[in-house]
């Protein structure tokens, strides 16, 4: 697709260089009733990353990404936070430690309108009760100019100024994307899940996501881990890929590892690429 940024070209230094390992996880497994999701599986996520995690259908992906999330509790395992080691990981607990999320399904507000959708992102940075915000008193007044200002660099680095006062509802799909994209970067996360961000797009679409991955990944730092099914997409802009297959790891590496590792080939690429 070529849309590779700067900072993603060998041997050009990146703003944020590749740390260490910010997430760590040991030996997963998760199971719903009689049925194996993930079996014990172990990678880990470095800092200031692109971390993309591929695999067919039912291989995992999603069930993975939610342990991160803290949606689904693992059954066996471990996962360690900057080296902090949980049993389990909750939503309320990952948004704290600063993990977002978008979603393959869009879950904006769609009565709201951008600039709105992308403030209320900001739920974690507001502290005054619902007294406050009525009466307006100065905690109010200013954790909401705080949320306008970081809403508004959002939009601007996003290039949706002209959409910012238009109902999320009356937007084309692609935007609604880039809107979601915004909202959980109000979070200032640390680390953010994108689960399938180029789902049901067109070309010129997938394009612009991957630009604004990339810009966020270069501007912010950002740690970005991926769900996606395009493969010209995850080679172009990922550091690293870990494969699934039926709930188990069977390739972790660099795009060019995964690419010629025969049993990726066997169970998901098809042939060499």
């Amino acid at each position: 697709m070529n849309v590779v940024t700067q900072s993603h070209i060998p041997g050009v230094e990146r703003a944020y260089p590749i740390g260490e390992p910010i997430l760590e996880l040991d030996s997963i497994s998760l199971r719903f009733g009689g049925v194996q999701a993930l079996t014990n599986i172990s990678f880990d996520i470095r800092e200031h990353e692109v971390r993309a995690i591929i695999g067919p259908n039912g291989a995992g992906k999603s069930s993975m990404l939610n342990v991160i999330g803290g949606l689904y509790t693992p059954q066996d395992g471990t996962i360690r936070f900057r080296g902090e080691k949980f049993a389990n990981m909750t939503p309320g607990k990952a948004a704290r430690l600063g993990i977002a999320r978008t979603f393959q399904n869009i879950a904006l507000f769609k009565r709201m309108t951008v600039l709105e959708n992308i403030m209320a992102g900001r739920r974690l940075f507001t502290h005054a009760n619902f007294l406050e915000v009525a009466l307006q008193l100065p905690r109010a007044r200013r954790e909401e100019l705080e949320s306008r200002e970081k809403a508004e660099e959002i939009i601007e680095f996003l290039e949706i100024q002209q959409i910012r006062k238009t109902q999320v509802s009356r937007l084309p799909y692609g935007l609604q994307k880039r809107v979601e994209l915004g909202r959980a970067l109000a979070a200032e996360p640390q680390i953010l899940l994108l689960d399938e961000p180029m789902a049901g797009m067109n070309v010129e679409e997938k394009q612009d996501m991957c630009r604004f991955i990339l810009d966020v990944n270069d501007h912010y730092g950002t740690t970005m881990v991926l769900i996606e099914h395009d493969m010209g997409v995850v080679m172009d802009i990922s550091d690293r890929v870990v494969v699934l297959d039926y709930g188990k790891k069977i390739g972790d590496g660099s795009p060019a590892e995964v690419r010629s590792n025969q049993d990726v080939i066997d169970a998901y690429l098809g042939v060499a690429h």
